[in-house]
């Protein structure tokens, strides 16, 4: 178990280098030393102030509502065992967000986070799918995932800015260019055009690293992994939107895998399933964990109002 949990954190290290390398190749290559030192510290300032939006604001965009404890007492009782397993220091709020499709996301930081769950998670999935569904959330929130997305949102948009900043300058003196019959720096023209690319994808490799870990982290903290698993399925193979069954006729996994931003759900089903085959992982098992979904079983919240306490709006 730990071992795919440090390779995946290797490479995730790797991938936020990669990032970070091509924005500080524009900014030598336009500014030279003074360019990279300032870019440098305007990074640092940045990461070192980590400034973060309000949960409940994000939440509020997707018109997210509250769940209290008072009014799903049972779903709160699943989030509290998880989020001691996972070691989280405070509770995340949970919403939920009146959509009938199959989705659940994270926002906030590790002390002030907050977990999403749409209606249709509720209507599809039994309670034993809903705890792995939260431990992954949990995971995300225990590797500090969110802050190291927006750390890689930030060089890539640093990156894009870079980019559309040195074609400007490109195209204003391009007429001084040719009538002088300068020569052009072609490596320096095709860093400019491909580097926000290569960051985007790069950027893209990391998302689904992220998700494999927290894949893992879940499967630790709930000792079932294939509980996730099944969830992973149903969600894999629930209808979509219109336009993503034109553009991707063969499903969601149909897209080109450097396009995604989430690992085929067949590989990360595959893997979790693979724990259970080993009898370490299996004496990991969480007891209190395992007796609280097992008297769950596999009841599916089609009524939110007889299963979970006040849970229907």
């Amino acid at each position: 178990m730990k071992r795919p949990t440090i390779a995946n954190r290797f490479y995730s290290l790797i991938l936020l280098l990669s990032m970070a390398s091509y924005m500080a190749l524009l900014g030598w290559q336009f500014a030279g030393l003074d360019g990279l030192i300032a870019l440098s510290l305007s990074c640092l300032l940045v990461v070192t102030l980590n400034p973060t939006l309000s949960p409940h604001w994000l939440m509020s965009l997707y018109g997210a509502i509250p769940i209290t404890p008072d009014r799903a007492p049972e779903l709160y009782q699943l989030l509290l065992q998880i989020a001691q397993r996972s070691g989280l220091n405070t509770l995340p709020v949970l919403y939920r967000v009146p959509s009938s499709t199959l989705n659940a996301f994270t926002t906030g930081s590790q002390n002030h986070a907050a977990i999403a769950l749409t209606d249709g998670l509720f209507g599809q999935l039994s309670l034993r799918e809903l705890a792995g569904v939260l431990a992954h959330e949990a995971g995300h929130i225990r590797n500090n995932d969110i802050w190291i997305m927006g750390l890689a949102d930030l060089f890539s948009r640093g990156t894009s800015l870079l980019s559309l900043f040195g074609q400007l300058v490109l195209l204003i003196n391009l007429p001084f260019i040719l009538l002088t019959e300068a020569r052009f720096n072609w490596p320096l023209i095709l860093l400019m055009i491909f580097a926000p690319y290569i960051s985007a994808l790069t950027q893209l490799a990391l998302s689904r690293t992220r998700e494999f870990d927290a894949d893992l982290c879940a499967a630790e903290v709930t000792g079932d992994p294939r509980g996730l698993a099944s969830a992973l399925t149903k969600i894999e193979h629930a209808p979509y939107s219109l336009w993503k069954r034109i553009f991707f006729p063969g499903g969601r996994d149909s897209a080109p895998s450097l396009l995604r931003s989430h690992p085929p759900t067949e590989e990360r089903v595959k893997r979790l399933l693979e724990l259970e085959k080993d009898r370490t992982f299996r004496a990991m098992a969480y007891p209190e964990l395992i007796d609280f979904q097992a008297r769950l079983g596999d009841r599916i919240v089609r009524s939110p109002r007889r299963h979970i306490t006040g849970l229907w709006f």
